[in-house]
């Protein structure tokens, strides 16, 4: 039998014999600090699994994105990538697997996958489209429910919060209504409010995961509910259009209105620290790099299939103060810290995967 450790000198050896390429379509801009991490965890992972790997960005236009898949299809077959990497964001994955029908390139579609009314078009993985491998996506609604209990949380302990009602009034800034993940995120706060029984969804509105948009919004809210103090945000950016829009106001986050979102950008994690945020969850932007594990170890003879086409990983987790220190110590380098090869099951001789478990990461 090969010892794990002997299986990665083996792998190592053949590396170049065995070279896996692959291309990442990112859905944000250049300048989106998650998405920028995203791809940058995807290239650290690559690096230690030895995967040509490379990175294009729509910057936010569902248009470019198909247009880059389209781009890969053109390209003469030598030249093509062996995996594709694409997500759902605004539903664009049923066209782009469309576009790539018949030209020899395997996908993966991470961070949002193909559910609903997208899959008439799709089929399961591997039925319609056999080269569509199957789906990895952080579990979001968990994500959405953590940060809206929080929340609840801490609005039961603030004397003075209640409307006439009773209940705890509040405020909803998704992403946007078309990517999965976003409605995975908005499910997750529906859950919440249900089970908590004594709040109030005064309205959710979306802004398109964009600061500037929400601060516009979060300005009209405000006028139209005075009463809310409890703020819940599907990312950080848009969170911090809120918390922007309060302090215009007179207000203090933290001190006299509560704001809960999900991300782990330096900004998040110092407005963390400084009691601005009162609940952050983060560790889905990892999401790409554990699907270049998926993708390495099918490319290496171990199929993933055996564990689900369709996969969602428990990525998220809620930060206090030191795990928050711990992960951005982490985070700013995770080359640096961070082992993807660890859960990869051809780096470990065919060993099952290792659950993973943001925490055990990190410590």
């Amino acid at each position: 039998m090969i010892r794990a450790g002997t299986m990665a000198v083996l792998l190592g050896a053949v590396s170049s014999a065995w070279a896996v390429s692959a291309i990442f379509v990112n859905p944000g801009r250049t300048d989106e600090v998650f998405w920028v991490a995203a791809a940058r965890a995807m290239s650290v992972a690559a690096d230690q699994l030895g995967i040509r790997f490379d990175v294009r960005y729509a910057e936010r236009d569902p248009v470019q994105a198909l247009r880059l898949v389209r781009d890969v299809a053109s390209q003469p077959p030598a030249e093509r990538p062996d995996y594709l990497l694409i997500t759902n964001d605004n539903g664009t994955a049923p066209e782009m697997l469309k576009t790539l029908d018949g030209q020899g390139v395997r996908v993966l579609v991470v961070f949002s996958g193909v559910h609903g009314r997208g899959r008439d078009l799709t089929g399961a993985p591997r039925t319609r489209y056999p080269f569509w491998l199957g789906s990895l996506e952080p579990d979001a609604e968990q994500a959405g429910y953590l940060i809206a209990r929080a929340l609840i949380e801490r609005g039961r302990r603030e004397a003075g919060l209640r409307g006439t009602d009773g209940k705890l009034p509040m405020l909803a800034f998704g992403g946007d209504r078309a990517t999965p993940t976003a409605r995975d995120r908005d499910a997750g706060l529906r859950r919440a409010i249900a089970e908590a029984g004594d709040v109030r969804l005064l309205q959710q509105v979306y802004a398109d995961w964009r600061r500037e948009k929400a601060a516009y919004q979060a300005r009209v809210l405000y006028r139209r509910y005075p009463l809310a103090r409890l703020v819940w945000a599907a990312n950080d950016q848009m969170a911090f259009g809120a918390m922007q829009a309060w302090r215009a106001t007179g207000g203090e986050p933290g001190r006299d209105a509560w704001f809960g979102t999900m991300n782990t950008s330096a900004e998040a994690f110092a407005a963390l620290r400084g009691g601005e945020i009162e609940a952050l969850a983060g560790g889905n932007f990892l999401t790409g790099a554990l699907g270049l594990v998926l993708v390495y170890d099918h490319a290496h003879g171990y199929d993933f299939a055996q564990e689900g086409l369709e996969q969602r990983w428990p990525l998220f987790v809620l930060f206090d103060q030191e795990l928050a220190a711990r992960a951005e110590r982490q985070f700013s380098d995770p080359g640096a810290r961070l082992d993807f090869r660890a859960f990869s099951r051809a780096w470990h001789g065919g060993e099952p995967r290792a659950p993973f478990d943001l925490k055990r990461l990190l410590y």
